[in-house]
């Protein structure tokens, strides 16, 4: 179902609309929202996880810079308009299930509000690892 303001994001990429609109190809949780992870160019490093909603997406999607729904907030907030710690567009894709969005940035600064390079710097896990059973011949 298209609402408002997508029409401008089908007109600005037309190869989007074989597939239909990404705002229609997603899928949103009851809330209405999907997870977003953000990931640096280049390096594959994964930065943070937010969360949009199809306006935030929208926004993502056609102004070059990531837009989240604060959750606790109940508010858009575009990353780095307080900080300066940008997050520009790069790439974007949905998972298998339309239901993540991946978003490939050119981060500028630090990725987390409090001031580390990504979301998961302070709090490294200890973890059995796997073996992979050995490849035959």
């Amino acid at each position: 179902m298209s609402e408002p303001g997508d029409e401008e994001l089908e007109r600005d990429d037309e190869a989007w609309t074989p597939g239909g609109s990404p705002l229609d190809r997603a899928t949103f949780n009851a809330d209405g929202l999907l997870p977003a992870i953000i990931q640096q160019e280049g390096t594959g490093e994964v930065l943070m996880l937010g969360w949009m909603d199809r306006e935030a997406m929208r926004r993502t999607l056609t102004e070059g810079r990531v837009t989240f729904w604060s959750r606790s907030r109940q508010e858009y907030w575009r990353k780095g308009d307080t900080s300066g710690h940008v997050q520009y567009v790069r790439a974007a894709a949905l998972d298998c299930d339309a239901d993540t969005l991946l978003v490939t940035v050119e981060q500028v600064g630090a990725a987390c509000h409090t001031g580390t390079r990504t979301c998961f710097d302070g709090d490294p896990l200890e973890v059995r690892k796997g073996i992979a059973p050995a490849a035959a011949d």
